[in-house]
């Protein structure tokens, strides 16, 4: 092949991931041939994670969907026959255009992060429902409980610099495993650990990060908020404390020290499931060092009080003054350091009629709740995209009851068959990343990242703006808004006025592929205070809580299901289920490609010895988990990896790749937290036993 017909694009790692990854497309001939990690982007350094390095894979995979598709089968069933483009657009808007002429609000758009693309995943998809008069959103599945805990006391999605983190020397990893889900940020970590700083961390499980750390502690799931406030209360008590760093940047010091005097690691032993004496020495460890960093993540937030869980931990570094350092503090997300031009995006001032129709909103968390109740209105149609609930949402028994309904009109848009794809009405085919173009920011280092379309669109596959420019204009939407170009998109994507967008101009960004935002380097955004709340300072004490009728003050909120807070339920459902990540998957993208499938083998559960040995489990035996929510089954995992009383199942599964149609999520709850209304995907008892070698596939 002549060098004349090769050519490299820029592209951006589109998934739900706080690496957004800067990569290079090299095309021959039209067809992609070679993909790889950007060498001159710092925090990419030339290197993809192994799911998104045999993307390709996924690009060309004899499983993707190439032509749009009418429903020929039963719902759920899966079966369906090609129809046009014209076909499909003209059926959707006829359904839309009768909906929206009795009520608008029956009508609900379902998305995520199947893509975090600015322009394919959050503009021209809201001017449209928005336009509409649709329901509204509420994305919550992920990050909403620890975000809005992290809001009340810090004011703003801004940590500690992720490229910065080798000063540190002392760092807890809490609630998160860095070598699945954040790989080019266990870098810098592992760079600090070369530097001689201690590693600790904090997980209800002895996961791939644990085991590299050097200490690891297992506290129960849903205790994390417990343990966090047994830690102030040692570092007041023991003045292990910055006091010029409190009086000059917090608010509620008294009030957080009187709060905290009952919150002694005696009182955190029992419910966390860690010794006194054990809580007592991290704090200590926490305290004396100078240097401290707390990378938190998502897991942590998935229980019943993971708003205050989130929150409490995040006073811990204004108490020991560690914001003063590049690096140190805490980190659970840099995503509020972009200036994003929201309005701009979504224009939410497009929505036709608030009068008559208040806007609605639903929460994507309790979709299986949404479509079994009579609503005013009822959802009558639903448009999922950048998402797969059937698989993804808690409680999945009701989900897929929802969408089992005759009266419910489904339009999927996809790359795959997925899950939720079998319960579509029409069915269209999507873009890859690598067929569309793109702008994305991220939650784990401050460079933008621009997404050049390097291949034509495989089949007749379509991006999601296309479709929505396609279908205002069948609407009969005149709205200059809704037919902006792709380019004009991402063009107004930052506030060009803001500081930080200096070296974000479109034209630049999508020559080189990324930019850093204009912060200094390192970037310590709370050395000097400056917090982004309403005080400027480190809230303690919230005035925002107070006014929504919350604790204004760090507290304790157990778990819904828990053995204390919970003996009732426990005695029937005795142990405690998280489903992290499995290494394989994300979320259920990857899901169904060969070659993860064959390394992740099966669905697995890991189970401790002991709890094992009392069921007459061993290792391999098949496992019906079950509660009254619903089962699921799985292969035995008998392993110390797991503390007493946890069982662990790496996830997410589709359902009908599991081997008996069920996933993890046929037993969590769709209860939601304390802040935030987000799930509790890991605050789930159920009970676990022996299940018969074979049955019968799901379907």
């Amino acid at each position: 092949m002549s060098a004349a017909n090769s050519t490299v694009v820029r592209a951006a790692c589109p998934h739900d991931c706080p690496d957004t990854c800067a990569m290079e497309v090299t095309v021959e001939d039209g067809r992609a041939v070679r993909l790889r990690g950007a060498d001159d982007m710092p925090f990419t350094n030339g290197a993809l994670c192994t799911k998104v390095a045999h993307y390709l894979e996924r690009v060309y995979s004899d499983q993707r969907l190439r032509y749009p598709m009418k429903r020929a089968g039963r719902k759920g069933e899966g079966r369906f026959e090609r129809i046009s483009w014209d076909e499909a657009l003209d059926t959707i808007a006829a359904k839309f255009r009768a909906l929206a002429a009795d009520d608008p609000r029956a009508i609900l758009p379902y998305s995520f992060a199947g893509t975090m693309g600015l322009v394919q995943g959050e503009s021209l998809d809201r001017r449209f429902f928005h336009r509409l008069g649709a329901s509204f959103l509420e994305r919550t599945i992920c990050s909403s409980a620890g975000t809005a805990g992290w809001k009340a006391t810090i004011g703003a999605s801004v940590g500690a610099d992720p490229e910065a983190v080798a000063n540190a020397e002392l760092i807890l990893i809490w609630g998160g495993n860095p070598i699945v889900s954040n790989l080019h940020g266990w870098r810098y970590l592992q760079e600090a650990k070369r530097r001689g700083a201690r590693l600790i961390c904090i997980d209800p499980r002895r996961s791939e990060t644990a085991e590299k750390c050097d200490l690891h502690l297992a506290p129960l799931p849903g205790t994390d908020g417990a343990l966090a406030l047994a830690m102030m209360n040692v570092l007041i008590v023991e003045n292990l404390l910055d006091r010029d760093y409190i009086a000059a940047n917090t608010l509620g010091f008294d009030a957080l020290a009187e709060r905290v005097v009952q919150f002694t690691p005696d009182w955190a032993a029992p419910l966390t499931g860690l010794p006194a004496a054990a809580i007592r020495e991290l704090a200590l460890e926490y305290g004396r060092s100078q240097r401290t960093l707390i990378r938190l993540n998502y897991g942590l937030n998935r229980c019943a009080g993971g708003g205050m869980a989130v929150r409490n931990i995040a006073c811990l570094p204004a108490l020991t003054g560690a914001w003063r350092h590049a690096g140190c503090g805490a980190l659970l997300s840099t995503s509020g350091n972009f200036p994003l031009d929201g309005q701009a995006l979504a224009r939410p001032d497009l929505y036709p009629d608030a009068e008559r129709f208040p806007p609605r909103s639903i929460n994507m968390s309790t979709i299986g709740e949404a479509l079994l109740s009579a609503g005013e209105p009822p959802i009558r149609a639903i448009y999922v995209y950048n998402s797969n609930p059937v698989a993804v949402a808690p409680d999945s028994n009701r989900v897929r009851a929802g969408f089992m309904r005759e009266d419910l009109f489904c339009v999927v848009h996809e790359l795959f068959q997925t899950d939720t794809a079998d319960y579509a009405d029409i069915l269209l085919p999507a873009t890859s990343q690598l067929e569309h173009r793109d702008l994305h920011t991220t939650y784990g280092h401050y460079y933008a990242v621009a997404n050049t379309p390097a291949i034509a669109p495989l089949g007749e596959a379509k991006p999601n703006t296309e479709v929505f420019r396609l279908l205002a204009a069948r609407l009969g939407f005149t709205e200059p808004a809704l037919f902006e170009s792709d380019e004009d998109i991402a063009a107004s994507a930052f506030r060009r006025r803001d500081p930080r967008a200096l070296g974000l101009e479109p034209e630049k960004l999508a020559a080189r592929g990324w930019a850093r935002i204009n912060l200094p380097r390192p970037f310590a955004p709370f050395a000097r205070g400056e917090f982004r709340t309403a005080s400027g300072k480190c809230e303690f004490y919230s005035e925002m809580l107070a006014r929504r009728g919350q604790d204004p003050l760090p507290a304790w909120h157990p778990p819904h299901e828990s053995v204390l807070s919970n003996p009732e339920l426990a005695r029937r459902y005795p142990l405690a289920l998280i489903s992290p990540p499995a290494r394989n998957f994300l979320n259920t993208s990857f899901a169904n490609m060969p070659r993860f499938l064959e390394r992740e083998g099966s669905p697995r559960l890991e189970i401790h010895p002991a709890d094992a040995e009392v069921r007459g489990i061993a290792s391999g035996q098949r496992l019906r988990i079950h509660n009254d929510r619903g089962a699921f089954h799985a292969l035995a995992v008998v392993t110390d990896k797991v503390r007493p009383g946890v069982v662990v199942c790496p996830s997410i599964w589709w359902q009908k790749l599991s081997g008996d149609g069920e996933n993890a999520n046929a037993v969590t709850s769709s209860a939601l937290t304390d802040m935030g209304r987000g799930p509790v995907f890991y605050d789930c008892l159920v009970e676990v036993v022996q299940a018969p070698a074979v049955v019968a596939e799901a379907g």
